[in-house]
C-alpha cells in the first residue's frame, strides 16, 4: 500500500520540486548562463544508504535544457549521467535536520569537472528569495506577515530538531545487546 502511494506521489513531487529549482535557477542569469553549455548532460542525484525500511527514493536524474534549466528524468538507467553526486542518507532524518539547520551535507561528486564546478557554483550562490515571491502574489503587507510566520515556524522547528537530536542518541538502537 505504502509502495503504491509512493509511486503515485513521487512523480508528482519530483515535478514540483524541478519547477521549484528552475525558479530559483532562473532568477539569476548567471545561473543559466553557467548551464547553458551542458545542455544535453544528465545530473544525478544519488541517496546512498538510504533505509529500507523506507520507501524508495524514485531515480533523482534531471536532464540540462539548452535554456540552462533543469529537466526531471534524465537519460535509461543503462546510461551513465555526465555528474552523479553523492549524498550520506543512512540517517534521512538527521539529513533533514541539518538541512533546515542550514547545513550543506557532504556530498561525493563523480564525473565531469567542468559541470561538477558550475553545479559546485549554483550550491553556493544560488538562494531562494521566499519573501519576493511572497510579495508578488500577496501584496506587500500580507507577504511581510506570512515570511516572518514562517521564519517563526521554521526557527521553532530547527529548535525541536536540535532538542531531539540528543534524545535520538540516548533512546536509539545500542550495540552490544
Amino acid at each position: 500500500m505504502l509502495d503504491s502511494l509512493t509511486a503515485l506521489l513521487a512523480p508528482a513531487v519530483l515535478q514540483r520540486l524541478t519547477l521549484v529549482m528552475n525558479h530559483v535557477i532562473g532568477s539569476e542569469s548567471a545561473a543559466t548562463q553557467r548551464l547553458e553549455p551542458h545542455a544535453g548532460r544528465a545530473l544525478a542525484l544519488r541517496l546512498d544508504g538510504w533505509p529500507s525500511l523506507l520507501p524508495a527514493v524514485p531515480p533523482l536524474v534531471w536532464t540540462l535544457t539548452p535554456a540552462g534549466l533543469l529537466e526531471w528524468g534524465g537519460p535509461a538507467p543503462n546510461d551513465a549521467p555526465a555528474l552523479q553526486v553523492h549524498v550520506d542518507a543512512a540517517n534521512p532524518a538527521l539529513l533533514l535536520a541539518r538541512a533546515l539547520a542550514g547545513e550543506r551535507p557532504g556530498v561525493h561528486v563523480e564525473g565531469d569537472a567542468q559541470l561538477a564546478a558550475d553545479v559546485g557554483w549554483l550550491l553556493q550562490n544560488l538562494r531562494w528569495d521566499v519573501a519576493a515571491d511572497l510579495e508578488r502574489a500577496f501584496g506587500r503587507v500580507v507577504a511581510q506577515q506570512l515570511h516572518q510566520l514562517g521564519r517563526a515556524l521554521a526557527g521553532a522547528l530547527r529548535s525541536a530538531l536540535a532538542a531531539a537530536g540528543p534524545l535520538a542518541e540516548r533512546f536509539g538502537p545500542r550495540s552490544g545487546r
